[in-house]
């Protein structure tokens, strides 16, 4: 027994003092590596003239690895053909680029790898590397600086593509759209800041792009754009600020397809307002139809009774720009849409904004004396409804208290569809809070040009609610949730209630926008007063 317990105790000893061993021999790694790969050598040397090879070499210091190289290397003027760049999927010390364009005569190149370039181990980017070599018997030495801003935004995106085009006799105002640039650089990350190097006098448009496709040429569907008006004229010390727009799309329709038995989506691109959809092949006289916009969406909606079909053919018709496309929509498998009813608000009602119900499927008709309401004391609220058929939704108007509790019931029948649907029996819960579980904000605007929009947003750029002004005064914000808000003023400069964007072709630059410089917190039971004077 003894001789069994001083085994066990000798055991014990022995694993303790390994474990303590294996604590203190534990390496800790030394400091995190933050030093970024060093360029040792070239092939053949940047800067090189009367270029010749068909490719290029970058030494490194250390082993290397690659980062979304086909999107941050910028070759400026651009090339036909992406080159090979090699190793991809490995570490290496080195980066091999083979070109598979024919290069330019007396043209200087420069290659940007932006930050795709990375040590192995941490990750750490080379930045702004670059490689410039001349297949003539200079470099050009030219630049031009400026900056990118959103128009609407607060922050601009990432990576936008700053263009010149050389003003030659093959220059037009659809360059753009079908050849890419003489010289390209990008934005990186958060910076708004750009530099172009290495460029040739003359006279060049400027533009910049959110490059959607990455083929340097702009597409009006998805593409944001920025332009200068003025030529730049080459060299010059002047700086400049393009200001990025998404302009509103030329319009087209797209093919409709049958989504349900009793739905055809006709997508489309531009101001579809007013467009006329017809059904050329006659429908039984059974059939009722209807067109309603979808919302938030560039689509239009053709609801129909179903019926057994093979196909029918349509006209949409621009009146504005005398433009007939016809269609067909062939019959197949679908289901069918049917009644769905969302509030626009559940739980917690919020003072400022009006309560509805919108529905999935067109409403046709409401029976008022099918809607109740009762307070928490079970007392009837006085309270109106009305139809929108143009939003597909029911408005339902009343006096909102605080601390109150609200329940409103529709019974069977309240809501009819188009294809003779209709609710169940339902009921909404609503419930106020105190007025002192918000806050107030109030905002004098000195200078400007009335009429303004001023629009309070959450931090990300969401609405949250909007003044339309003609004449200064105090404009207030009450019962806003406790949270952090920007303010936004957009000049309204042609007085329609709306942001205009601008449109390149038309030589038309997006309304202004200005941004009050800080986030504002707003706080629960508080009273806030701020001043935006406007920059001129």
């Amino acid at each position: 027994m003894v001789r069994r317990f001083v085994s066990f105790l000798f055991l014990f000893l022995i694993v303790a003092v390994l474990w303590q061993c294996a604590r203190r021999g534990s390496p800790s790694g030394g400091p995190k590596d933050i030093t970024p790969p060093t360029l040792t050598k070239t092939e053949p040397d940047s800067m090189t003239t009367n270029f010749k090879a068909s490719r290029i070499r970058l030494y490194f210091d250390e082993f290397i690895k690659l980062k979304d190289i086909q999107e941050q290397l910028i070759v400026s003027p651009p090339l036909k053909y992406q080159p090979d760049i090699t190793p991809q999927g490995g570490a290496s010390k080195y980066v091999e680029i083979k070109f598979k364009d024919t290069l330019h005569e007396n043209t200087t190149y420069t290659l940007n790898f932006g930050q795709s370039i990375q040590d192995n181990n941490e990750g750490n980017p080379s930045s702004f590397l670059t490689y410039v070599f001349s297949t003539g018997d200079y470099i050009d030495s030219l630049a031009l600086t400026g900056a990118v801003k959103d128009a609407f935004k607060k922050k601009a995106d990432e990576f936008i593509s700053v263009m010149l085009y050389k003003i030659d006799t093959a220059y037009t105002d659809s360059t753009i759209f079908k050849k890419p640039p003489n010289y390209i650089t990008n934005t990186l990350d958060s910076a708004v800041i750009f530099r172009l190097k290495n460029l040739k006098e003359g006279q060049y448009k400027l533009f910049a792009l959110k490059d959607e496709a990455k083929n340097n040429i702009f597409d009006q569907n998805v593409d944001k754009i920025a332009f200068l008006q003025d030529t730049i004229t080459l060299p010059t010390d002047s700086t400049y600020v393009l200001t990025l727009f998404k302009e509103v799309p030329n319009y087209s329709m797209s093919v409709p397809s049958l989504v349900a038995k009793n739905r055809i989506i006709f997508g489309y691109y531009g101001d579809a307002s007013g467009v006329d959809i017809k059904p050329l092949t006659v429908l039984p006289d059974t059939v009722k139809t209807k067109i309603l916009k979808e919302k938030n969406k560039d689509t239009l909606n053709f609801w129909f009774t179903p019926y057994e079909m093979d196909s029918i053919v349509f006209t949409a018709t621009n009146e504005k720009l005398k433009v007939i496309d016809t269609f067909t929509v062939k019959s197949r498998k679908v289901g069918v849409d049917s009644l769905q009813l969302r509030p626009n608000q559940n739980g917690t009602l919020n003072f400022s904004d009006p309560f509805f119900i919108a529905a999935n499927t067109p409403i046709t008709a409401i029976d008022s004396t099918l809607f109740f309401m009762t307070d928490q004391d079970s007392l009837a609220v006085n309270f109106k409804t009305e139809l929108d058929t143009v939003e597909n939704k029911i408005d339902i108007d009343f006096t909102i208290e605080p601390n109150q509790s609200y329940q409103i019931d529709l019974l069977p029948g309240a809501i009819s569809d188009l294809f003779g649907q209709s609710n169940d029996t339902i009921s909404y819960y609503l419930s106020t809070g105190s007025y002192a579980d918000y806050g107030n904000l109030r905002f004098n605007i000195t200078g400007g040009d009335y009429p303004l929009i001023i629009q309070l947003t959450d931090e990300k750029g969401a609405l949250k609610r909007e003044i339309i002004a003609t004449e200064p005064k105090v404009f207030e914000f009450n019962h806003l949730e406790p949270s952090k808000y920007l303010v936004r003023v957009i000049f309204d400069a042609n007085g329609n209630g709306k942001w205009d964007t601008g449109n390149f072709l038309k030589k038309q630059q997006p309304e202004k926008i200005s941004y009050y410089p800080d986030i504002i917190e707003v706080r629960a039971n508080w009273e806030m007063e701020q001043t935006f004077i406007l920059p001129e």
